[in-house]
């Protein structure tokens, strides 16, 4: 059997990766002889994409303290980015600093480390900062775009991350179902309901088949404009059954709107998937409904249903009773 060279020992690695055994991938890493960056690249990028943001910052501070022996390259800064918008602050200190290095090192900001630095920016409320990297970059793939459009979405600017959807279909750039996710979450926000009943009517046109997080932000889209009767009808049309944040949605908008009856129609079958460890909000929203319905029996059955089975939500100090009092007395 021919002896192994770095190049076998990082497709090892590669391949523990992908299977899921990022323990294995790693134990492969230790008893490599010699690792060259790929090495270091690989087994980051596996630790990443099995969430294990701490453990690949970890090869990180060590490949840039000089204790690897290779210095990092823009695969491996690549691999680093795309975990740092799921770390919070920390991700934030990290993903500026790699973006330091980046300008220090004169590297391109091509779709490999812009995409996941303006992932990050926006995902920490800095857009600007995402706007200025997204308008900087020469190339631009469907993730770029997405990101861009998710990032505005999400903080707030529907009507940018519309005009954004638009330019990149002008670029001839085919949108994939992540990007209609974000420029039909810009709708519901921004309270475009004709425009999300095209992007959505558009989702087949482009080869995109419907998914779920699809028909939740229509039901976001139409719960919020008030058109809970059209919200209903997508729960019912469509293919997939709703999941906790879908309903938690179409309750927000019933009890926003105070349409009970609407409301009504769904209850049982909401508190037959409620998970009473970690959905909590629903079954206040539920109780809060049928206070205001005056149906306080109700109301007090589901805030002791909440209490039997301790559910994460806590409520504050007011109690259903001294709710009823203070509606009483309006």
């Amino acid at each position: 059997m021919p002896c192994k060279n770095t190049v076998t020992w990082n497709t090892m690695i590669t391949c523990y990766a992908r299977s899921g055994d990022v323990m294995a991938a790693r134990r492969v890493f230790d008893e490599m002889p010699t690792r060259d960056v790929a090495s270091w690249s690989a087994m980051i990028t596996a630790f990443v994409n099995s969430c294990k943001w701490a453990d690949g910052l970890g090869l990180f501070r060590r490949m840039m303290a000089g204790l690897a022996g290779v210095k990092p390259d823009q695969l491996t800064v690549g691999s680093v980015l795309s975990g740092c918008s799921q770390m919070g602050s920390l991700g934030l200190l990290v993903g500026m600093s790699i973006h330091s290095l980046v300008v220090k090192n004169g590297w391109e900001v091509n779709v490999k480390i812009g995409t996941p630095l303006i992932d990050m920016y926006s995902k920490c409320g800095l857009l600007k900062y995402a706007l200025r990297l997204f308008n900087l970059m020469e190339e631009r793939n469907v993730m770029t775009w997405t990101a861009m459009i998710c990032g505005s979405a999400q903080n707030g600017h529907g009507m940018e991350a519309i005009a954004l959807f638009e330019m990149m279909r002008n670029t001839g750039m085919q949108p994939n179902e992540m990007t209609f996710t974000g420029v039909l979450s810009a709708c519901a926000n921004a309270g475009l309901v004709e425009e999300g009943r095209r992007y959505f009517t558009m989702l087949r046109e482009c080869g995109v088949e419907p998914r779920i997080q699809h028909y939740g932000c229509m039901v976001d889209l139409f719960g919020k404009a008030g058109f809970l009767v059209e919200a209903y009808e997508v729960i019912q049309k469509m293919e997939f059954e709703p999941n906790i944040v879908l309903w938690g949605s179409y309750l927000a908008a019933c009890k926003t709107h105070k349409r009970f009856e609407m409301a009504e129609r769904v209850i049982d079958r909401v508190m037959r998937v409620v998970r009473p460890d970690h959905d909590g909000g629903v079954y206040t929203l539920i109780s809060d409904l049928y206070i205001l319905s005056d149906k306080w029996d109700e109301a007090e059955r589901i805030r002791q249903l909440m209490l039997d089975q301790t559910t994460r939500k806590v409520r504050g100090s007011s109690s259903i009773e001294a709710r009823r009092q203070q509606m009483n007395s309006m």
